[in-house]
């Protein structure tokens, strides 16, 4: 597959999961919500999860919200991803994707999907939309048992 082929396959995935996402909603029960907000470029985010009694692991994940088509797909294939993960797993993930951004990895075979927002990062300014969902994510997994967020996180400190 040539490589401008290849980039067309991957703005087709993001462009699906942006007009069809498939966990838009929220979970229930509810047992970790973040909101998160990328003022650069207005993109918003609300985060729920549902773990296991135990709390170590993700049994549900779906988002709310508005924003532009890479915004939107990063969150809804992150959180088709995320389904029965631990909570240490998720946040190897969030570290893993970051890099990705910046061209250092590429997630391993079984989590290959997101390997489709690889693109985005030949383009600087929309890092922040990519990313938005994960650091929401990682603020979610590191509060402690919070279903109503102090306000939102926000990557506007991000380095693109």
């Amino acid at each position: 597959m040539t490589l401008g082929n290849l980039r067309d396959l991957y703005q087709q995935v993001i462009l699906e999961h942006y007009k069809k996402p498939r966990h838009k909603g929220k979970t229930n029960p509810v047992h970790r919500y973040q909101k998160g907000h990328n003022p650069s470029c207005g993109d918003t985010i609300e985060l729920t999860l549902q773990l296991n009694d135990a709390a170590n692991r993700i049994e549900d994940v779906k988002f709310e919200g508005e924003g532009c088509a890479i915004a939107i797909a990063s969150a809804d294939l992150m959180a088709d991803t995320l389904r029965g993960k631990s909570v240490e797993e998720a946040l190897e993930m969030v570290q893993r994707f970051q890099q990705m951004m910046k061209g250092e990895v590429e997630f391993p075979k079984e989590q290959r999907k997101l390997n489709v927002m690889q693109g985005v990062s030949q383009f600087p300014v929309r890092i922040k939309c990519a990313n938005l969902t994960w650091h929401t994510l990682k603020a979610a997994l590191e509060s402690s048992n919070s279903t109503q967020p102090d306000g939102f996180i926000s990557n506007e400190k991000e380095e693109a």
